[in-house]
């Protein structure tokens, strides 16, 4: 093969491959069907598609990262520089692993160990596959951090992860994943539970050292609109299959298979609910503050605090969405925990006319069948011991121990239909439905009790595209049909836009700024709101660059 030839082939190709999971009584379920895709050098190639299409399992298929015997290829190679990574010994494969090719995973939190400390989970890295220990090992993991925009990086050295914030876990992610300047990484949705500023940042990370080292990038992702930034190609994926290729201004522009289709036109849409000016007031706080203390020394003295919500003051009418943003630490989870009292708080709360910010447990009971709360990840706010029959009417067998069981169920029946799920599957348990299906489980839970208010605490983050959509109407529906009255935290500006009539923007604890939503989008007063505004909308990072509101409430 000439050196032109050489030069010219792709550094990655997958072919015909194919993953079946082993099922009890000898059967197996097919993940990946025949799907093949090539990566030239240097290139970007995006794999989009839904939960469940087989991206992650496809991704992990190259490096063998797969549960084996319980995965198997019944078809395929996996060929990287004219070597089947398939057909190498485990062995071989360690040279390959976090050298030639690495990988940056979804959730960083469960991805470093809880138990090393930054410095000592980068420099294993370096010692494995380098050699690299020591002074020397410190320096170049020094190096790395800087590299990744980790302020300050000396002082991050001895920190573990939960002592981080989700961005600065990612670039830790990212640090690892270049300490060798890998020829291949692959980075499996690196970017989709973080705000919109640092999921800027961070791509603008990848691009950044992708260009430095000439690296070649799989990102896998069901954000089209990080594709429309990163991608020179897309494979988009359905069900298995490779269903539609082509660069991202062919498959964007002219989008030829009806998945495509259904995939770019899933957007958040319509327009929220109106806010009546002399509506009954729902919930109201007045110069609420949750400050939490920060201890030192031996007898763990106080010597500061963390004003995790500094003198917010908000008020909600009946009917209307309240829309809270920012950045990750800005208080926005702590503000709806707070009105809730599910934590400590100073300030006066008044809900339906009666003041709860001085009751005690036993008589906030009596208030709690009113106020509920949808939270971000529906996996983990579900118990997996209990059936969805069980954890839907848990809240009816506490502030409704009058009714029957059959009443009960009934009423577990009606809230599944009104999340659009099907009653029978009540006695299955959450690891049997998908991520939307949870969320659905846990909006049946909340609704159940017939509740006046509910906060919405990042209840889409972690969704696909299509069935972000499909919470998005879900919500307005049961909102207009039971007069729901909604608290929505979100760092997602465009389901926001198409939720929230009204709008608050927090950052360090305080509101920065606030009011009606539309006139916000379309022209933010302060530096940080057009900031936030710019990385949502993928607009140019400069003060006013945020684009007036169409009919639907989101930016242009």
């Amino acid at each position: 093969m000439s050196a032109t030839s050489a030069s010219d082939a792709p550094l990655l190709s997958v072919e015909d491959l194919s993953v079946a999971f082993a099922r009890e009584g000898g059967t197996s379920a097919v993940a990946v069907d025949h799907v093949s895709f090539a990566l030239k050098r240097g290139e970007t190639l995006a794999l989009v598609g839904e939960s469940g299409s087989g991206k992650s399992v496809t991704a992990l298929s190259i490096l063998k990262l797969l549960q084996y015997p319980a995965a198997s290829h019944p078809s395929g190679r996996v060929m990287f520089e004219g070597q089947d990574l398939l057909a190498m010994s485990e062995r071989q494969l360690r040279k390959v692993r976090g050298n030639d090719i690495t990988m940056v995973f979804q959730e960083p939190m469960t991805s470093l160990n809880p138990l090393h400390t930054v410095e000592q989970q980068i420099a294993e890295i370096l010692s494995l596959h380098r050699g690299i220990s020591g002074s020397a090992a410190r320096k170049r993991v020094i190096e790395l951090l800087n590299e990744v925009g980790i302020a300050e990086p000396e002082t991050r050295l001895g920190s573990y992860p939960h002592q981080l914030s989700g961005g600065q876990r990612q670039r830790v992610m990212i640090a690892m994943a270049l300490a060798n300047e890998p020829k291949l990484l692959i980075a499996d949705e690196p970017t989709t539970a973080l705000d919109v500023t640092v999921q800027a940042q961070i791509l603008a990370l990848l691009k950044q050292l992708q260009a430095r080292l000439g690296m070649t990038l799989l990102f896998i992702t069901h954000d089209l609109g990080i594709v429309r930034r990163i991608a020179d190609r897309i494979c988009v994926m359905n069900k298995g299959k490779i269903v539609e290729e082509g660069t991202v201004g062919e498959v964007f522009d002219t989008p030829q298979h009806p998945y495509t289709r259904q995939l770019i036109a899933a957007q958040p849409s319509g327009a929220p609910a109106a806010a009546q000016p002399d509506a009954e007031l729902i919930m109201e706080a007045k110069d609420l503050k949750v400050w939490f203390p920060i201890k030192a020394g031996l007898l763990r003295k106080t010597v500061g605090h963390v004003k995790a919500v500094n003198g917010v003051s908000v008020a909600i009418r009946k009917g209307e969405t309240l829309g809270v943003v920012g950045e990750s630490g800005s208080g926005k989870t702590t503000l709806g925990l707070a009105l809730l009292r599910l934590i400590s708080s100073d300030g006066p709360i008044v809900f339906m006319g009666s003041q709860i910010d001085t009751l005690g447990f036993k008589d906030m009971r009596t208030h709690r069948h009113d106020m509920q709360i949808v939270f971000q990840d529906p996996f983990g706010s579900l118990s997996p011991r209990m059936s969805i029959a069980d954890i839907i009417g848990e809240g009816l067998r506490v502030h409704q121990p009058e009714l029957s069981a059959d009443a009960r169920d009934a009423r577990v029946v009606e809230a599944l239909g009104d999340v659009g799920l099907d009653p029978e599957s009540r006695h299955r348990y959450p690891h049997e439905f998908s991520g939307g299906q949870r969320q659905r489980v846990a909006i049946a839970r909340a609704i159940v009790l017939e509740p006046t208010f509910v906060v919405l605490d990042e209840p889409t983050s972690a969704l696909d595209m299509i069935v972000q959509a499909q919470i998005v109407d879900l919500l307005r529906e049961l909102q207009q049909r039971r007069g729901l009255t909604y608290m929505f935290i979100s760092h997602d500006l465009k389901v926001v836009a198409a939720l929230a009539s009204r709008l608050i923007v927090m950052r360090h604890g305080e509101v920065v700024e606030q009011g009606e939503a539309a006139p916000m989008f379309a022209d933010p007063k302060t530096p940080y709101t057009r900031a936030l505004f710019a990385a949502a909308f993928h607009l140019e990072e400069a003060p006013g660059a945020a684009a007036a509101a169409p009919a639907g409430g989101a930016p242009a």
